[in-house]
């Protein structure tokens, strides 16, 4: 009886430990929590029961199953795919997936293992649409490739609950023969590209050096047909004033030439002098000019010849008049001065030496002839 007792004592303790982590394990079990960007298929039994929404869920313990579905945005990395495009260039490539499970419930019944799933598919689309385009488009149309994938994924997905979001193709490279023959074919474009820049610079260098010793040949021409024309402007009018100048003179420069030679030819040691008959005839014809005298020499008189208008106001002719009433009026200041100096003599208050009436005529004589002189040479030389 003592036995049978202390098996009892013992077991009793036992069970009720049992029972209380039974208990405990049961409500652990019954409790599922629900992340925010997450959502939990419960299953009963092997039945699909219903989705789990974030948060605090109850369930039947032991003979529930909950399986987990991220809500969000998931990004699948496609491996690196080879592919032969349609001008039999070997490619390969690789991309980036971007999905997103829109229906958790379909996710969990129609496939098995949907990032699995996709990604076998974008591998297969992505050789199937690199094999569709030539060379040059899979290394050009980026945007056409990923635009092309999506579209071939979208339908099967949306069977699976899950929507393909972005397709992005990260690299497209050709087998190492090509890239080789693509670099020397870029290399030798450049090359013809530069030849052909290098010559058109140099048609234009031409061009422009051609043009700009044209118009300095222009120019140069230019210039020396001013320059002739000035010059012989300027002989016709030197010309031209030295003819008008002799004209102006006439005869009688003629004869005072005359009558210098004359004046020369006596003042020589020699004793016989041999007068050609153009001098003889000019000393008398200067002979009649001076004296007034009546007698006729073939008709000859020594007339001055007019001047024209032009003429006339270059030598500043029509300005005599102004010029003789300025000689008048320095004449008479001089008068006056000596008469000043003279009654300054005759008081004693001056012993300034007495010139003479001659010589104070012939000095007014030497000033209006230099003053008439130079404004002769004034009117020349303009």
């Amino acid at each position: 009886m003592l036995v049978p007792l202390q098996i009892g004592g013992i077991a009793g303790p036992v069970v009720a430990l049992v029972l209380l982590t039974l208990v405990v394990v049961a409500l652990y079990k019954s409790v599922v929590i629900v992340d925010a960007y997450e959502k939990k298929a419960l299953t009963r039994f092997g039945e699909y029961q219903k989705l789990l929404e974030p948060g605090f869920n109850l369930v039947v313990p032991f003979v529930s199953k909950t399986y987990a579905f991220d809500m969000r945005t998931q990004t699948l990395d496609v491996p690196r795919q080879e592919a032969i495009t349609r001008d039999n260039s070997p490619v390969t490539a690789d991309a980036v997936v971007y999905i997103k499970v829109m229906d958790a419930k379909k996710a969990f019944l129609e496939v098995d293992d949907y990032k699995r799933a996709v990604s076998n598919l974008a591998q297969t689309t992505l050789r199937a649409v690199l094999g569709d385009m030539e060379l040059d488009d899979t290394l050009n149309k980026r945007q056409e490739i990923n635009a092309r994938i999506r579209k071939e994924l979208d339908e099967p997905t949306d069977e699976w609950g899950v929507r393909v979001e972005s397709v992005e193709v990260r690299e497209v490279n050709p087998s190492k023969d090509v890239q080789q023959a693509m670099e020397q074919q870029t290399s030798a474009e450049r090359r013809r590209r530069a030849m052909i820049l290098e010559a058109q610079g140099e048609r234009r260098s031409a061009v422009e050096t051609a043009q700009g010793d044209k118009q300095s040949n222009i120019i140069r021409a230019q210039g020396e047909k001013q320059s002739q024309i000035l010059e012989a402007q300027g002989d016709a009018i030197s010309t031209v004033l030295r003819a008008k100048s002799a004209e102006s003179m006439g005869e009688r420069a003629v004869i005072d030439k005359g009558m210098e030679t004359l004046s020369e030819i006596g003042q020589g040691e020699s004793t016989t002098f041999v007068l050609p008959q153009e001098l003889t005839s000019l000393v008398g014809r200067y002979g009649k000019h001076m004296t007034g005298s009546d007698v006729e020499t073939n008709g000859d008189v020594l007339d001055s010849l007019e001047f024209d208008a032009e003429t006339r106001e270059m030598l500043g002719l029509d300005d005599i008049e102004e010029i003789l009433g300025q000689i008048d009026e320095e004449a008479e200041m001089d008068l006056e001065q000596m008469e000043a100096e003279a009654e300054a003599i005759k008081a004693g208050e001056d012993e300034a030496d007495i010139k003479s009436a001659d010589e104070v005529i012939s000095e007014m004589e030497s000033d209006v002839d230099e003053d008439v002189a130079a404004e002769m040479r004034d009117a020349m030389e303009e």
